[in-house]
């Protein structure tokens, strides 16, 4: 499996997600993936859980807080955003209509981030590199690709390219129109228009690449995960769906065409 060890400014480079239940949502995951977790103390009655693939770190989950639970915030997956300067980074979110919800503050030695609400309501983060680059595998079982389902795609695009200089190519995918978001040459993640079925608000879905998809379908059912959108075949992309984890937190599972 390619190990990474540096992420380029505007590559999404950590997925973290938070939980209801730390301890189901590791057994879950170890079952799934096949994720070592290692519970890290984070300050007073906090607990980091390391997630990892053959030794090296490829996202982190934590149980939400008591006040976050309060405030309706449900689990999920957040996605982190590689930048050379996180304070930078969230003045210019603010300038092109975003909210920083949290910081810019510092992680202790590791890195410092802020955590951000585009103008559309998706919520994603932004990472400063310090000690910890993030995720440090890639391949089978890892973030491979995020996906913004927003109401307002022009603005989406507006305002991401703004934001990280991304590029935006615009393919015509049947009925919808996808965009690929485009970082220093390399597609890394794409969006689309957030379909009203859904009832979903504006949101950031994580893909993680697995060697079979309807197999790890199955898996994900048969140890208490929900099927959100069954398996289907993108055409020379790969074949894909959308779960749910026990406590609810969506998430995609892809199996690209010509992966090994």
């Amino acid at each position: 499996m390619p190990e990474i060890d540096k992420h380029a400014p505007g590559a999404f480079c950590w997925p973290e997600l938070g939980t209801t239940d730390r301890e189901g949502a590791k057994k879950f995951y170890q079952g799934l993936f096949g994720w070592a977790a290692e519970d890290v103390p984070a300050g007073p009655g906090m607990i980091y859980t390391m997630l990892r693939l053959k030794g090296r770190e490829l996202g982190a989950l934590y149980e939400l807080r008591s006040d976050q639970r309060q405030q309706g915030v449900p689990p999920h997956w957040l996605i982190y955003v590689a930048v050379e300067s996180a304070d930078q980074a969230a003045e210019k979110a603010k300038s092109l209509g975003g909210q920083v919800l949290m910081g810019p503050f510092d992680v202790m030695d590791v890195g410092r981030m802020a955590v951000i609400r585009d103008p559309q309501g998706a919520v994603f983060a932004i990472w400063q590199a310090k000690l910890h680059v993030g995720t440090r595998i890639a391949g089978d079982g890892t973030m491979c690709w995020s996906e913004l389902h927003t109401p307002d795609t022009g603005a989406g695009s507006k305002f991401y390219t703004g934001l990280f200089a991304w590029g935006a190519k615009v393919s015509d995918m049947g009925p919808m129109q996808y965009t690929e978001w485009v970082n220093e040459g390399q597609s890394i993640g794409g969006m689309m228009q957030l379909d009203p079925a859904m009832k979903a608000p504006p949101h950031w879905l994580t893909y993680f690449m697995v060697a079979d998809c309807d197999a790890t379908v199955a898996r994900a059912k048969e140890l208490g995960g929900n099927i959100c959108m069954p398996p289907m075949d993108i055409p020379k992309v790969g074949r894909f769906a959308v779960l749910a984890d026990p406590q609810g937190a969506a998430f995609a599972v892809i199996r690209l065409t010509g992966a090994q």
